[in-house]
């Protein structure tokens, strides 16, 4: 008896000692995606995309990558050593501008003569203030600068556009589209004729509901476009854009996936296996012509917003694959 009790009083000891630990559960596994269908929504064309011409058939495949130092020789190291590491050259290198940083760098006129499509995502400023005329010689400035490059380029006209945290320079729907029109009506006096106008907003956009009313009309813009991203929650990318995906099908514009990506917070694993249904996805929607991946972990971001394939062996391998699919290589 009196050896009972001392067991009991030792397993109570442990169960309070153990009990004064906060165990924090396991992060649960990223669903599986092999078997999720593909989002399907096609328009058929044909599409009238301006200077940059879309594919007939299959789909163009670029990326942002993220330099060590935003120079000349930086911003060609990147691009040239992701393209080592895939073994081809990409067709669409994407760059982004502040509203006062002019396009036809050094490094913008490598990757033109290496024979890249430049696609610049161009942040400009409050448009309230583009419309009464503040940023006209800056914007003329601009257009000339592109238009003395003698390529097309894509232009993403202040993408993601429909952020909450963009609304206080956005102000509405109806002051973008207006200031749209304001800044293309420029460069057409400019001569700026070699634009491509790439409408971009976010995947969560279509999600809320709020992004169509940022659309500017078939007559202004040339590729409709999405950013799209598994980041904050992990779901199957033709969940995530099937939204956007239904817009798009209702106009006659080919689509370029502008950013996507997949966070380092869902593991080896789980990122190469949504990097396989993207490419299932693309290839599932013909009118999708162009994507471009979010090589990049912008400093100070948590790992779900930390986007880098090099370094991570599953997933590099699986937008590999990707990229050296004939599909991709039109």
């Amino acid at each position: 008896m009196r050896k009972g009790l001392v067991v009991l009083l030792v397993l109570l000891l442990a169960g309070c000692s153990l009990g004064d630990k906060e165990e924090k559960p396991a992060p649960a596994p990223p669903p599986d995606l092999s078997d999720k269908p593909a989002a399907v929504a096609v328009n058929p064309g044909p599409f009238q995309s301006g200077p940059v011409q879309a594919p007939k058939k299959g789909a163009l495949v670029g990326a942002w990558i993220k330099p060590d130092e935003l120079t000349h020789v930086g911003r060609l190291a990147a691009v040239d050593g992701l393209e080592a590491n895939l073994g081809r050259k990409l067709p669409i290198v994407n760059t982004y501008r502040r509203f006062e940083q002019m396009v036809g760098t050094s490094s913008d006129k490598e990757f033109l003569a290496q024979g890249a499509t430049l696609m610049v995502s161009w942040a400009t400023g409050d448009n309230r203030s583009i419309l009464d005329g503040e940023h006209d010689a800056l914007i003329r400035k601009q257009a000339k600068a592109i238009r003395k490059i003698h390529q097309p380029v894509l232009l993403r006209m202040r993408w993601e556009m429909d952020r909450p945290n963009l609304r206080a320079t956005m102000w509405s729907g109806g002051d973008y589209i207006a200031a749209w029109k304001y800044v293309r009506n420029i460069f057409a006096q400019e001569r700026a004729t070699n634009v491509s106008w790439v409408w971009c907003p976010t995947a969560e956009g279509f999600i809320r509901g709020d992004a169509p009313a940022f659309y500017p009309g078939d007559d202004q813009v040339d590729w409709t476009c999405v950013d799209v991203y598994a980041g904050e929650s992990f779901q199957p990318i033709g969940q995530l854009m099937g939204p956007f995906l239904q817009f798009a099908a209702q106009h006659p514009k080919p689509i370029i996936i502008g950013e996507f990506g997949v966070a380092k917070a869902w593991g080896s694993a789980g990122r190469a296996n949504w990097l396989r249904d993207a490419e299932r996805t693309f290839k599932a929607n013909p009118q999708i012509k162009a994507v471009t991946y979010f090589e990049s972990d912008p400093e100070g971001n948590p790992a779900t917003k930390q986007f880098q394939l090099t370094g991570d062996k599953l997933a590099f391998n699986a937008f590999h694959a990707l990229v050296k699919d004939p599909y991709f290589n039109p």
